[in-house]
């Protein structure tokens, strides 16, 4: 059976004027261009709709069961095609971004705000994980892009670059290394160490490079904000990602960027590929590009 939008159109508007005239008038339709829409209709479903003499045109009892059904279609698909006009016109849809905690934090509230504020009817959905996670999300649908620090480049994913995050030393304003304008990892051996846990990208970014320094490690904890405690109390010094800094603009804390010219962590918007993103997605893929986060400004203290 084939039933097209402009047969149930007519068959709408004859049902509710009554007259084959009036219908092909609503429909900018010749009368017989009408009646044989009328007629096609009634041939696919195989059953007359409508008793029709000289002076009127009434429904059957079969067209009027139709008629609802007909009406609910019609106004289904409406909807449906008003759905996709507005996603088109960022009226409406969704975004779903996962991304590091670091960046989700500090870089992402502001463009978020922006997006936010021109495009009011897109749903938001942020996932704040860590890198592994956030490719997973991805690789499953969950998310449309992530911002991580792997460089996902599979057949079902690819990453493009997105910015550089330079690695800075933190310690207390009254610790040996914060005398040096510019230390470098070898500087750090000597002193207590809080270590990220093993899972977080920083942990693995310094211990894959080549001839890293075996650092004496003091503590081992998950999160940032426990790392800024632990070295405002004296505790250790650490290193963490500019992107992160906003965590240790504390009294009586300093931060230092790494001499060494390779410490720093690349950063990589991830999609999956081969897959469009929605008008929604592309709308923040290209704000975030538009506004990468720069190099974190210099020492602070």
């Amino acid at each position: 059976m084939n039933i097209s939008s402009r047969q149930l159109d007519a068959f709408i508007a004859l049902a509710q004027l009554g007259s084959f005239t009036q219908a092909a008038r609503r429909c900018h339709l010749s009368q017989p261009a009408f009646s044989a829409l009328i007629k096609g209709l009634e041939d696919s479903v195989g059953v007359r709709l409508f008793d029709r003499s000289t002076r009127h045109v009434a429904l059957t009892q079969e067209g009027a069961q139709f008629l609802e059904a007909a009406q609910r279609i019609r106004a289904d698909l409406g909807d449906a095609v008003q759905g996709l006009r507005e996603a088109a016109a960022l009226q409406r849809g969704r975004v779903s971004i996962a991304l590091l905690p670091s960046l989700a934090a500090a870089w992402l509230p502001p463009v978020l705000a922006l997006f936010h504020a021109r495009h009011p009817g897109i749903q938001l959905q942020v996932s704040d994980l860590l890198s592994e996670p956030c490719i997973a999300q991805v690789a499953s649908g969950q998310a449309d892009l992530a911002l991580a620090a792997i460089r996902a480049d599979t057949e079902e994913l690819q990453a493009e670059w997105f910015c550089a995050d330079q690695l800075y030393l933190v310690c207390r304003a009254d610790h040996a290394l914060a005398a040096l304008p510019a230390p470098c990892m070898a500087d750090l051996r000597a002193h207590p160490f809080i270590q990220l846990a093993r899972h977080s990208s920083v942990r693995q970014y310094l211990e894959s490079q080549a001839a890293a320094p075996a650092l004496d490690t003091l503590l081992e904890v998950e999160h940032l904000a426990t790392v800024m405690g632990m070295v405002r109390a004296g505790l250790g010094i650490s290193v963490v990602p500019a992107l992160a800094l906003f965590h240790f603009v504390q009294p009586g804390l300093v931060t230092r960027a790494l001499a060494d010219a390779d410490r720093q962590r690349d950063l990589y918007l991830v999609r999956r590929r081969q897959r469009s993103l929605s008008p929604a997605a592309q709308a923040f893929h290209a704000l975030a590009l538009a506004h990468r986060p720069g190099v974190a400004p210099g020492s602070t203290q």
